[in-house]
């Protein structure tokens, strides 16, 4: 994938990323089982940034879950199924100046999301559609060389999602999150084929609406180890190990409990066309060894284009 198309993608993850606090509201709206960054989104090569001027990318995302661990690792049973789907439409913007090597950028992401919630017993719990949180990069700093590239970034999400705190039908986390990011991309060898990546991102959340609860914060790392298997002219193909993890690093505002801990890994495959001026890609996680969340896995589908 080209590092234009690949990093408009990975900027529309990053935009991406908050939405999923719709998670926390779903299943239970006082509980908190899950940060809001939508994990493995900015695993490939997230330190590099595309070249100057708009991409418009897409991503389609499924998450399904249908185990449950205690803060022990156990798995509880569920009774019932989670999946949420998301749509993200993000419009990236890079200047085509730079300050000491460092190019500056910014970005938006629309998304929209559909969560089911449901009850071996009781059916649907909870089911909601619609326009969701959004997320802004007011500021995203990159420096890029010959052998990788680093990015530094802010952003918030807005809660712009339907949030009510006895709903059924959220689509939104019902607070404003602020999220300082880094990262890091490194090609290992001379031939440029092999490339390992990785990236942080902290989230910072204030009080939820109307329960006035703050969530935890938390920590999420993503990462990859891609090998380009095919280089030519019409098309360049990767492919290779990614994972990520995610834990909560304080506790909610109102208690002291268990944190809740992500771990997964995967595989992924990416395709750019330089003379469409497109890409494709496809990436799948599996998680393991959760504690206090859900667990299950994801799917991942992103195509960009650069107008």
């Amino acid at each position: 994938m080209s590092l234009r198309h690949r990093d408009a993608v990975q900027l529309r993850w990053l935009a991406a990323f908050l939405v999923t606090g719709s998670l926390c509201v779903v299943q239970i709206v006082h509980a908190q089982n899950r940060g809001v960054y939508p994990l493995g989104m900015t695993a490939l090569n997230p330190g590099m940034l595309p070249d100057a001027g708009v991409t418009y990318s897409n991503q389609f995302l499924v998450y399904a879950r249908d185990r449950a661990k205690d803060n022990d690792g156990n798995t509880e049973p569920v009774g019932g199924a989670h999946s949420v789907r998301m749509d993200m439409n993000t419009f990236t913007w890079v200047s085509d100046w730079s300050l000491a090597g460092m190019r500056y950028a910014a970005a938006a992401t629309l998304p929209f999301a559909w969560n089911s919630l449901t009850s071996d017993v009781n059916g649907p719990i909870n089911k909601g559609n619609g326009f969701a949180d959004s997320y802004y990069l007011p500021l995203i700093l990159g420096r890029t060389g010959e052998r990788g590239g680093v990015r530094v970034q802010y952003g918030f999400l807005a809660p712009t999602g339907k949030f009510a705190a006895e709903g059924t039908d959220n689509v939104g986390s019902g607070y404003w999150t602020h999220a300082a990011s880094a990262g890091e991309t490194l090609r290992l060898t001379d031939s440029r084929r092999l490339t390992l990546s990785a990236f942080e991102l902290y989230e910072l959340h204030t009080a939820q609406r109307e329960t006035h609860i703050r969530p935890g914060d938390t920590f999420n790392l993503d990462a990859s180890l891609m090998w380009q298997v095919h280089r030519g002219e019409s098309a360049r193909v990767e492919i290779g190990p990614v994972g990520y993890l995610q834990r909560q690093t304080t506790a909610r505002s109102e208690s002291s409990g268990d944190r809740y801990a992500v771990n997964a890994l995967g595989v992924a495959l990416n395709g750019a066309f330089p003379g469409h001026r497109a890409s494709l890609g496809l990436k799948y996680f599996n998680e393991f060894a959760n504690r206090s969340t859900y667990e299950g896995y994801s799917l991942q589908l992103v195509g960009a284009i650069t107008m």
